[in-house]
């Protein structure tokens, strides 16, 4: 395996819930709540899970558009949130993040090639000479005709506005992608293109992904390793094939049963899980799945169970794995 591109340890993210008229902290709102992984180069690394899970909020943590609250991020052996603001300022174009809904990111005055273009002026990769040729370049890349750089967001269907994010994203020259379900709001055939296209770019550039999607389907297609969060935090990781071949984990299992087969005739056991995802304000004790899960038992309540290696990088969090 490659070197460890980005290394995250313990990390918990937490947002304050105020209340009175002082605006006092009453309590918080886990988002994530003690997780590590590893992040290998040119590989791509699946982040699963039901909304809430904190997905999106881990993304947001590693490239610091939500300040982390406790442990460590470094990026090639750097700690991001220790380095000095200028050593960040030039580390900034390696981590790029390609949102969910590229509309709302995108300034719907601001024609999409001057949009693409401030970065790569703002951070040195272009001068004025050169960056709308730099431009140009980088949409003819991501399958964007070239008379479309003059156009506004308004002007471009789902799947090309979501091209344009990914084109903003690879103009920084980046080493890390942190897609944040990147096609969940495409119709099927445009995710297959968009898919298709992070394949293409990761062969050629050597790109590392971080693929953040509730899509098992897609998932399975794109990433090589993946991660299963619930509530905070990270409950099973292992390889495509460990996951999707030998799921340990209750509530891996049953996100795996939900997943449509393309064969009517194939029976497959429906793991219907019971109640809702509890508040990441007052998580359950113990195992965090135990209120759902078919399988607890009095440990379950009272003990949190430890994240181990059973072999092969295939962890798990769970006392019955």
């Amino acid at each position: 395996m490659s070197e460890p591109l980005l290394q995250i340890e313990h990390l918990k993210t937490y947002f304050p819930v105020k209340s009175g008229v002082w605006g006092r902290t009453k309590t918080y709102v886990k988002a994530v709540d003690d997780i590590s992984l590893t992040l290998y180069s040119g590989e791509t690394f699946g982040l699963v899970g039901e909304s809430g899970s904190g997905k999106s909020t881990v993304g947001r943590s590693i490239v610091r558009l939500t300040d982390k609250t406790a442990g460590e991020i470094a990026f090639r052996g750097k700690d991001l949130y220790g380095m000095p603001e200028r050593e960040l300022r030039k580390l900034r174009p390696k981590i790029q993040l390609i949102f969910q809904d590229p509309y709302s990111s995108l300034n719907p005055r601001v024609r999409i090639g001057d949009a693409i273009g401030e970065a790569m002026l703002q951070h040195g990769l272009a001068d004025t000479s050169n960056v709308r040729e730099r431009v140009l370049d980088v949409l003819e890349l991501c399958g964007l005709p070239r008379y479309h750089i003059d156009r506004f967001p308004h002007e471009f269907s789902g799947g090309q506005r979501q091209r344009v994010g990914i084109a903003r994203a690879l103009a920084m020259n980046p080493d890390l992608i942190i897609a944040d379900e990147p096609v969940s709001a495409l119709d099927v055939s445009i995710q297959a293109q968009i898919i298709n296209l992070f394949r293409k770019l990761q062969r050629e550039r050597n790109l590392t992904y971080l693929f953040i999607s509730h899509d098992l389907s897609v998932v399975e297609h794109l990433c090589t390793r993946i991660g299963v969060m619930y509530l905070g935090s990270m409950v099973e990781t292992g390889t495509r094939e460990q996951l999707f071949g030998n799921p340990l984990h209750p509530y891996t299992k049953a996100l795996l049963s939900a997943v449509p087969v393309p064969i009517p005739k194939l029976k497959r056991e429906r793991i219907v899980l019971k109640g809702d995802i509890p508040s990441p304000v007052d998580p359950p004790s113990g195992c965090k799945f135990h209120t759902r899960c078919p399988l607890a038992f009095d440990r379950c309540k009272a003990e949190i169970p430890l994240f181990r290696d059973l072999g092969d990088g295939h962890c798990v969090a769970c006392h019955l794995a």
